[in-house]
């Protein structure tokens, strides 16, 4: 658990939403099949193209801001988890030094310690997750609602019979040629039906939280 924890408190550098587009992403093929606008108006030699949908949605200039508002938003809560983690890389340290040497009270006592700080960073880990992926989940649905419909009005304007998305697992696209890709030209046109607001900069980041004084260090959980 230790190590994976890290990892993933660790990432700042990586837009929040990454982890979950993944996951919670539902622009996939089917949705461009079962859009009627663009059924309607495409035909038999209509023409074939590819978007990266993840790439589209955290490439516009919303998706960054939303990006950014959101590792402003969890990142004291990243912090505090940090910081009872490293409570349990002390503790176990102290835990190896005091064998052979403290009482079995004084290891019972740290044993008890470790065990309480285990549960309450399981507990605090599992809620911090559960509302990353709610935050993720509603940007991905605003942001996402809206470029399915630039989306097709660029289709039908350009004659596309299809758009399939090369960033969905259950499109296995072996082959596209760049000359399909709309990626680009979605974003372009994302950008400039909702362009962001004037002065919506990227939030500034807030004072890290520290963890309450009387927290014990502890042991590691069994799993994040």
């Amino acid at each position: 658990m230790n190590s994976r924890l890290l990892t993933a408190l660790r990432s700042r550098n990586t837009l929040i939403l990454s982890a979950a587009l993944a996951a919670s992403c539902v622009l996939s093929t089917a949705t461009w099949a079962q859009a009627p606008s663009v059924a309607a108006s495409t035909t038999a030699a209509g023409k074939v193209g590819v978007i990266n949908i993840r790439q589209a949605i955290v490439s516009t200039a919303e998706g960054k801001v939303a990006s950014a508002e959101l590792q402003s938003q969890f990142a004291s809560r990243q912090t505090e988890l940090e910081a009872m983690n490293k409570q349990i890389n002390d503790l176990r340290q102290r835990l190896a030094t005091c064998e052979g040497k403290c009482s079995q009270e004084e290891i019972a006592r740290l044993t008890t310690q470790g065990q309480r700080m285990a549960q309450q960073l399981e507990r605090k880990q599992t809620e911090y997750q559960d509302d990353v992926n709610a935050a993720q989940g509603d940007v991905v649905d605003r942001i996402g609602r809206k470029m399915v419909d630039v989306l097709d009005r660029y289709a039908r304007e350009n004659g596309y019979a299809v758009v399939l998305d090369s960033s969905s697992q259950n499109t296995p696209i072996l082959y596209a040629s760049n000359q399909i890709d709309v990626t680009q030209d979605i974003i372009r046109l994302y950008d400039q039906n909702y362009p962001v607001k004037a002065g919506a900069a990227t939030p500034s980041r807030p004072a890290a939280q520290k963890p309450p004084a009387t927290n014990p260090p502890a042991s590691t959980p069994a799993k994040p």
